[in-house]
C-alpha cells in the first residue's frame, strides 16, 4: 500500500516532516515508560523511609522532568502529525477535483451520483485515518519494540527474547489474526456504504416523485434493510475486536507476571536492589498503550485498499497528456467526421458505424432522430470528452481529442438541464467568462431578453438563483444558461434538447431568441422533434447509427412524406 500513487508520493514530498512526526511519536511513548520507570522506583525507595531527601532528589527530578516533557512531546505530535495529514488530503482533494473535472462531461456514464459522492465524502477522509491510526501507531509501536528488546537485552538476553516473543505476539500475531477475520466484512460493509451513499442520493434528487406517488415506506423499507446489514456486520466486528481486546490484555497481564517473576528472581539474586522491581514491573502499561492501537489499524487495511481501489478507478481515464493547441483561435471553424464508428462497450453494437459529416463555420444543423439512436454521442464527440471507435472526428484538422482541454474556447454546449449554482444570478451568467464586467452580464441578459425581469426583482442581479435554480421557471432558467453561452462567445453552440419539459408557448419563444442571440454561429441543433427546424440551414435524421435522410427544411417537406409527417405532428396547425 505504501507504494500506491495515493500514497508513496505524498510521504515522498513530506519526508522531513514524517521524519518529524515519527521522532516526536516515539519521543513520547519513550517519555511515558520513563516516566513509569522512575516513578516504581521512587515510590519503592521512598518506601524504605530513606534518613534523607536528598536521597530521593535525583528520581523526583526524573519524574517532573518526564512527566513535563511527555505531555508537551505528545502535544507537538498530535500538533505536527494532523498538520502532516491535514496538508496530504488537501492535496488528495484537490486531486481529485482535477480528476473529476477533467472527465465532467463523461462521468455520468461511468458512476452513479451515489458512487461520486461516497469518493468525495467517505474515501478521501478515511484515507485520513490510514496515516493517523496505521502507519503512525504501527512505527511507534515498531521503534519501541526494538528498544525495549535492546534495554532488556543488558540485563538478560533470555528475559529480552521471552518478553520480545510476547511483543511480537501483540505486535504482528494478534493483528494479522484481526486482519485475516475482518478483511471479508470490512469489504462487504464497503460495499453496503457504497449503497448507502446511492440509494439515499437517487432519493434525495428523487424526493418530489417518492412524496407524489406516495410511496415513502417503500424506500425507508429498502433503505432499512439495508442499514440491517450494515448493523449486522457492525455487531460481528464488535463482538470479534472484543474478543481480541480481551486476548491482548491478557497477553499484557502475562508480561507484566512475567515482569515481576524477573524482577523479583534477579533481586534476589543480588543483581539489584528490591527497589526496582516496582520499576520494571509498572514500565510495562505505557508500553501496552503504544501496542493496543495496532491491531485495530492493522485490521482496517482492506478497507483503505477499497478506497485507493475507487481513486484509482476515477484516475485511470486521465492518464497520457494532451496536447494544447490554441492555433484555431478567431479562425473560422469547421468540424468534420471521417469514416466515424462509435461504440460504448466491445461488446455492445455501434452507436454511429462509419459518419462521415461536415459543419462549416456559421451553418446551423438540425439533428434529428429517436432515444438511443447517437444524437447526443455526436456532441460527446465534437467536444472530445470521447474519442471515436474508428475514424477522426477533427475541428480545421486537429483531433477533437487532442484539444479537449481547450475545447470551451471553440464550443458552447446548452443542455437540457444546465446546472445552475446556489449563488446570484449575476455568478451564474459570469460563469461563462470570470473576466466579464458587470455590463457585459447585463447585456447578455438583454440579449435572451431578461435584464428587464432580473432588474424587477428584489435584489436585482445579485438576487440567490437557490439550488438547481429553483427560484427560476424552467424557460427563465435555459435563458439563464442561454447567457452564459453567449459571455463564453464561442463559434460554434451545440443545443442539446434545450427546450424539452418547456409548453410549446415558451418553447417557441426560447427558439427565436436562441436563434437570434446566436446569429452567425455555428449551431448544431440536436432534438426528437422538429420544432425549430425551419430555422435550419440542413437538417439530418441519424438512424442505426448512419445518416437515414438529410437536406433542407422545405427540401424534405416537400420530397419526404415521412419528414411532412412527423413536421405535422409537431406543427398540428399546418392541416
Amino acid at each position: 500500500m505504501l507504494k500506491h500513487t495515493w500514497v508513496k508520493p505524498y510521504l515522498k514530498q513530506n519526508k522531513k516532516h514524517l521524519l518529524l512526526v515519527f521522532f516526536l511519536g516515539t519521543m513520547t511513548f519513550i517519555c511515558a515508560s520513563a516516566l513509569m520507570f522512575t516513578s516504581g522506583y521512587l515510590i519503592s525507595k521512598s518506601a524504605t523511609r530513606p534518613e534523607n531527601i536528598l536521597l530521593v532528589y535525583v528520581p523526583i527530578v526524573l519524574v517532573r522532568t518526564f512527566g513535563i516533557f511527555r505531555p508537551v512531546f505528545n502535544y507537538l505530535n498530535q500538533l505536527t502529525s494532523h498538520s502532516f495529514v491535514l496538508k496530504i488530503v488537501s492535496n488528495m482533494r484537490v486531486r481529485l477535483y482535477k480528476n473529476l473535472e477533467s472527465q465532467a462531461l463523461t462521468l455520468s456514464n461511468r458512476f452513479s451520483t451515489g458512487n461520486l459522492l461516497g469518493v468525495l465524502a467517505d474515501d478521501i477522509e478515511h484515507l485520513q485515518n490510514f496515516y493517523l491510526k496505521t502507519i503512525f501507531p504501527s512505527v511507534f509501536a515498531t521503534v519501541l519494540f526494538f528498544i525495549s528488546v535492546v534495554a532488556l537485552g543488558f540485563f538478560s538476553i533470555p528475559f529480552a527474547l521471552l518478553i520480545a516473543l510476547l511483543l511480537f505476539v501483540l505486535l504482528i500475531v494478534i493483528p494479522l489474526v484481526s486482519l485475516l477475520a475482518n478483511r471479508k466484512r470490512l469489504m462487504q460493509m464497503k460495499v453496503i456504504r457504497s449503497e448507502l451513499y446511492a440509494s439515499l442520493t437517487d432519493a434525495v434528487m428523487g424526493l418530489s416523485d417518492w412524496k407524489i406517488s406516495g410511496k415513502q415506506q417503500i424506500f425507508l423499507t429498502d433503505y432499512e434493510k439495508i442499514e440491517e446489514k450494515q448493523d449486522i456486520l457492525e455487531y460481528q466486528m464488535d463482538t470479534f475486536n472484543r474478543r481480541r481486546n480481551l486476548l491482548f490484555q491478557v497477553i499484557v497481564v502475562l508480561m507484566t507476571l512475567v515482569m515481576i517473576c524477573f524482577a523479583a528472581t534477579n533481586a534476589n539474586a543480588g543483581d539489584f536492589a528490591h527497589i526496582w522491581i516496582a520499576a520494571f514491573v509498572l514500565v510495562v502499561f505505557p508500553l501496552a498503550e503504544a501496542f493496543s492501537p495496532v491491531p485495530d489499524a492493522i485490521s482496517h487495511i482492506p478497507s483503505y485498499e477499497t478506497s485507493l481501489h475507487r481513486l484509482n478507478k476515477i484516475e485511470a481515464a486521465n492518464v497520457g497528456t494532451k496536447e494544447h493547441v490554441n492555433t484555431m483561435k478567431g479562425q473560422p471553424i469547421n468540424i468534420t467526421f471521417n469514416d466515424v464508428s462509435f461504440k460504448y462497450d466491445k461488446e455492445q453494437s455501434a452507436v454511429l458505424k462509419k459518419l462521415n459529416l461536415q459543419f462549416k463555420q456559421g451553418e446551423k444543423i438540425a439533428i434529428l432522430g429517436k432515444t438511443g439512436s447517437g444524437k447526443s454521442t455526436i456532441a460527446k464527440l465534437i467536444l472530445g470528452v470521447i474519442p471515436p471507435s474508428d475514424g477522426t472526428v477533427q475541428l480545421n484538422g486537429q483531433n477533437s481529442s487532442s484539444i479537449q482541454e481547450d475545447i470551451a474556447t471553440y464550443v458552447g454546449v446548452l443542455e437540457q438541464k444546465p446546472h445552475l449554482f446556489d449563488s446570484t444570478v449575476m455568478n451564474n451568467i459570469r460563469l461563462g467568462n470570470i473576466h466579464a464586467t458587470d455590463e457585459e452580464v447585463m447585456e447578455a441578459a438583454k440579449k435572451v431578453q431578461m435584464h428587464s425581469y432580473i432588474e424587477s426583482l428584489p435584489d436585482g442581479y445579485n438576487t440567490r438563483m437557490q439550488e438547481l435554480g429553483e427560484r427560476f421557471s424552467g424557460g427563465e432558467r435555459q435563458r439563464i444558461a442561454l447567457a452564459r453561452i453567449l459571455l463564453q462567445d464561442t463559434p460554434i453552440v451545440i443545443l442539446d434538447e434545450p427546450t424539452v419539459g418547456l409548453d410549446a408557448i415558451t418553447e417557441q419563444k426560447l427558439i427565436d431568441t436562441i436563434f437570434k442571440a446566436l446569429q452567425g454561429k455555428t449551431i448544431i441543433w440536436i432534438t426528437h422533434h422538429l420544432a425549430g427546424v425551419d430555422h435550419m440551414d440542413r437538417v439530418m435524421f441519424i438512424e442505426d447509427g448512419s445518416v437515414y435522410l438529410e437536406g433542407t427544411h422545405q427540401q424534405l417537406l416537400s420530397s419526404n412524406a415521412r419528414y411532412r409527417r412527423l413536421y405535422t405532428l409537431d406543427h398540428p396547425m399546418m392541416e
